[in-house]
């Protein structure tokens, strides 16, 4: 399956209900899983993003509108990087004429 690594920041709705993002965070991991892919990893982080998540989907619409139902409730906006593994990586630079 694809891999993504979005990186995301809270709006000011988000940050106002800081407290709930750990629920907020549990319904993304559903959202995911009900697209047919799942969250491998979340991490906290300082800096310009207040988090980042490294995903599994079916595929890149799978992936884009899960994004889009979990972006339009207000709390966080995200940036998704579609990220190829090192096979992945070798394989493409392999196919290079």
């Amino acid at each position: 399956m694809p891999t993504y690594i979005t990186l995301f920041q809270w709006t000011q709705k988000g940050i106002e209900n800081v407290k709930d993002s750990p629920k907020r965070l549990d319904a993304v991991k559903e959202a995911i899983k009900a697209a047919g892919g799942n969250m491998q990893a979340f991490y906290l982080t300082m800096g310009q993003y207040d988090g980042v998540t490294i995903s599994e989907a079916p595929s890149d619409e799978a992936f884009a509108k899960t994004m889009l139902a979990i972006g339009s409730a207000g709390a966080i906006k995200t940036q998704t990087l579609r990220a190829f593994t090192e096979d992945e990586y070798r394989k493409l630079i392999g196919s290079l004429r």
